[in-house]
């Protein structure tokens, strides 16, 4: 609406600051040569120009000493803390007069200065908003700032906003009217009635996308704020010796832990090779368009065996419900990661003692009595740990028995070299080289 694509000539970075009556959004965008791209977005969906109302509805409750308020009372308070802020956006002082039900009560004179003390928190929640925006962008500043959202016409918002980001904010535009205006001239655009040099806008995932992996755990392929259209592999193995086949299970969100994301679907992927834990090679493949539709692709890269799913990630999620899954993950972030190192250190050692139970079995005549009393005996230390939900624990019990069993492997690795050197005579070796 503003025009940006067809002002700016080089590369620069734009905020737009959407303060509506319920919700706040914070968008950082970058344009450069008819492209808009969409670097990373937040807000609070939990804070809006209501808040502003009940700050003041606080306050005159507080002024006037009021106690044992109707429904009603809080009704009419309501409509005049609503008044009370709306004229502030055009006087420096407001004075609520005593009247009906609060007639025995003195007049009482609010300012900007008393509205801006009694915003400054909200203000300052809408201001970190924008900085976790910036860092997660990769930028710290911005050239252009765009107001919009009824709630912007507060002086005092656009003031702080201003100051925080050290530009004069666009805000010429009817802040209610400016998104209407900039999405009908983008339907406009897209119906096929601009000149071909319009910008052109890339969105991004508001959500990380990954797999479930051993332990409960999710890996995230693609991260939050990736700029649609990409495609993104990695490579993964089994788990378990003689796997032939594996469940791969989507997932979005910005927990450690799968129960604490939300799960897209699960698709299978069989004909796996039988081979030992660790050996095959499974590359998994995401691939979001510029609609945000996701397709995920898992192939065994020695028999080429494929399976495909597509998906909608944002299917039945509301910007709500987006903002209430990045504020979870903010506020459980320390206890999530102490988790996952918790599974992860679990994962490692319950993989030790499966392979050195496999081992044992196999080869066990390698070692001692002695020697392998010994290493059991290791074994069950690193069983017990396994009880005790110590991270620290279990990993220095699991590098004890990983350096107990270090000569055991060696024997292991002697034997099988003889093992295929058997029968070799030398000129065939030397012939090799």
């Amino acid at each position: 609406a503003y025009g940006l694509d067809e002002t700016i000539a080089e590369s620069s970075v734009v905020a737009v600051y959407d303060l509506g009556g319920g919700t706040f959004d914070i968008s950082i965008l970058r344009m450069e040569r008819g492209l808009l791209r969409v670097l990373a977005t937040g807000g609070d969906s939990a804070l809006g120009g209501d808040d502003f109302d009940e700050v003041i509805v606080s306050w005159i409750i507080d002024q006037w000493g009021l106690v044992d308020l109707t429904r009603e009372h809080q009704r009419r308070l309501t409509v005049m803390a609503r008044a009370i802020k709306e004229r502030l956006s055009d006087s420096s002082e407001v004075v609520i007069e005593a009247s009906g039900e609060f007639a025995d009560l003195e007049d009482l004179p609010v300012t900007r200065e008393v509205f801006a003390s009694l915003s400054e928190g909200l203000i300052n929640r809408t201001l970190r908003a924008c900085d976790q925006a910036l860092e997660d962008a990769g930028v710290t500043e911005v050239a252009h700032l765009v107001l919009v959202g009824g709630s912007t016409r507060m002086p005092v918002v656009r003031d702080a906003v201003a100051q925080h980001f050290d530009r004069e904010p666009l805000c010429s535009i009817n802040p209610d009217e400016v998104v209407a205006l900039g999405a009908a001239l983008q339907a406009d655009i897209l119906v096929g009635n601009g000149d071909g040099d319009e910008a052109l806008l890339l969105d991004v995932i508001p959500l990380s996308l990954g797999l479930e992996t051993y332990g409960g755990l999710i890996e995230k392929i693609i991260p939050r704020n990736s700029v649609l259209p990409l495609a993104k592999a990695q490579e993964f193995t089994t788990a378990k010796d003689g796997q032939t086949g594996l469940v791969v299970h989507v997932l979005q969100g910005e927990r450690e832990r799968v129960e604490d994301c939300r799960s897209l679907a699960r698709f299978e992927l069989n004909g796996i090779p039988p081979m030992v834990a660790g050996a095959a090679r499974i590359l998994v493949t995401f691939k979001v368009d510029a609609d945000g539709l996701l397709e995920v692709s898992a192939r065994e890269e020695i028999t080429g065996t494929e399976a495909v799913l597509v998906v909608k990630p944002s299917f039945g999620l509301s910007d709500d419900e987006v903002a209430a899954m990045l504020r979870a993950s903010q506020t459980n972030a320390a206890e999530d990661m102490q988790a996952r190192q918790l599974r992860e250190a679990k994962v490692e050692a319950e993989s030790l003692l499966h392979g050195l139970a496999g081992a044992l079995e196999a080869d066990g005549y390698l070692l001692s009595d002695q020697e392998r009393a010994d290493l059991e005996n290791e074994a069950g230390v690193l069983v017990t740990a396994l009880e005790s939900d110590n991270t620290d624990i279990i990993r220095a019990v699991t590098d004890q028995l990983g350096q107990a069993s270090l000569t055991f492997a060696e024997r292991r690795m002697d034997r099988s070299i003889k093992s295929a050197l058997s029968g070799v005579a030398v000129s065939e070796l030397e012939a090799e080289d």
